[in-house]
């Protein structure tokens, strides 16, 4: 019994220090995917009950940042099938975003954030990943649960669309 009081106490350090490290990773992920703020918390909330729940089954093959990356698109993804979420009205504020990258965002950024939430599910989530949140091809791949060479087409085709969007709106 002292062993498990031991163990919880354990893992609600690990979680705090998670928490602090990785929440305003996964606060964006959140929101890239659901396009509501308050949702996107509640999305960042249910990662970090999920994670701590499976905290023991975390083998360490991958970084904890893609492992919780990976907990959060899933949470998204099954939030975005539920049929509440299918009734509610999503447009996208880009105004929402969660704390910005840059102090002023310029009429470009904006411009070309709006094109990549309109890319097709698979290769926004490539771009998002890779290109938002700075991981590497391989922990792309790892999250996706594709390989590298298909995370490397993906980022391919949707710099392809997004440069054909683009020229054309300007």
């Amino acid at each position: 019994m002292g062993d498990d009081r031991g163990q919880s106490a354990i893992h609600q350090a690990r979680l705090h220090a998670m928490v602090t490290q990785h929440q305003g990773t996964l606060l964006k992920v959140c929101y890239a995917y659901l396009l509501n703020a308050e949702e996107a918390r509640d999305a960042v909330q249910e990662t970090f009950l999920k994670a701590y729940l499976h905290m023991a089954n975390f083998r360490g093959d991958g970084s904890e940042k893609s492992w919780l990356i990976k907990i959060a698109r899933n949470t998204c993804l099954d939030m975005r099938r539920s049929a509440w979420f299918r009734r509610v009205d999503k447009r996208v504020c880009l105004e929402d975003l969660p704390i910005p990258a840059a102090p002023a965002v310029s009429e470009e950024d904006m411009t070309l954030t709006a094109a990549v939430l309109n890319l097709p599910p698979k290769l926004k989530d490539a771009v998002i990943l890779y290109y938002f949140q700075n991981l590497s091809m391989q922990e792309t791949a790892e999250i996706l649960g594709i390989s590298q060479p298909s995370v490397s087409s993906r980022l391919n085709r949707a710099r392809k669309k997004l440069k054909t969007q683009l020229e054309g709106e300007a």
